[in-house]
């Protein structure tokens, strides 16, 4: 019997879904599952992190469990931060101190774990559960960033170098160039878009 792909692959928009692609982080925002197993809510805790895929103490990762953590996965790192979650203090130290410092650089103040939390949080979704979003200038935003489509606004951009990438969890599409002076949906929560402006805060391709 072919086994369904479990729903926990998150979007940039911070949807969670089910797909056969398998991510290259994990992420927990807490205990999502109902009695039976499936996942029935967004997240339970303000601490949204992004992990990697094996613990660095070995612990096994179970699914479909509840009263556990809910494993979830990204595609890659700005899928990761667009969703709103941070690098973990504990399996990802030294993305978590960069993370930190583009933090103290952007704002002026180097916080604690809570602090970020609690900040992200009111950035990335509101009393409804609808994610957070803002309009800003192409011009302004800084690679590693996303943005919605304004012909399809289902569809999540990456900025790079000038362009507009389609994502998808199969991948991203054709590199489209657009007018820098072009106001765009930001995804990605305000305080990290403000982090990656610091170039602190080092992003894969």
């Amino acid at each position: 019997m072919i086994e369904r792909p479990r729903r926990n692959r998150l979007t940039p928009f911070g949807d969670i879904e089910a797909t056969p692609h398998r991510g290259v982080l994990m992420g927990n925002r807490g205990d999502l599952n109902d009695n039976d197993g499936n996942v029935c809510r967004t997240w339970m805790l303000r601490r949204w992190i992004s992990c990697t895929l094996h613990s660095p103490t070995g612990r096994r990762v179970t699914f479909d469990t509840p009263g556990c953590y809910t494993p979830l996965f990204f595609a890659d790192e700005v899928t990761a931060l667009a969703a709103g979650h941070r690098p973990c203090a504990s399996c990802r130290r030294p993305a978590y101190e960069a993370f930190r410092a583009g933090w103290q650089d952007a704002f002026g103040e180097r916080p604690s774990a809570v602090e970020m939390d609690d900040t992200l949080h009111q950035t990335r979704i509101d009393a409804a559960g609808h994610k957070v979003t803002f309009v800003a200038s192409l011009h302004d935003l800084p690679d590693g960033v996303f943005v919605a489509g304004e012909r399809s606004p289902s569809t999540a951009f990456l900025v790079r170098a000038g362009s507009l990438y389609s994502w998808s969890h199969a991948g991203y599409g054709k590199p489209v160039r657009q007018p820098f002076s072009r106001s765009v949906k930001v995804l990605t929560p305000a305080p990290i878009v403000d982090i990656l402006k610091t170039g602190l805060f080092p992003i894969s391709d």
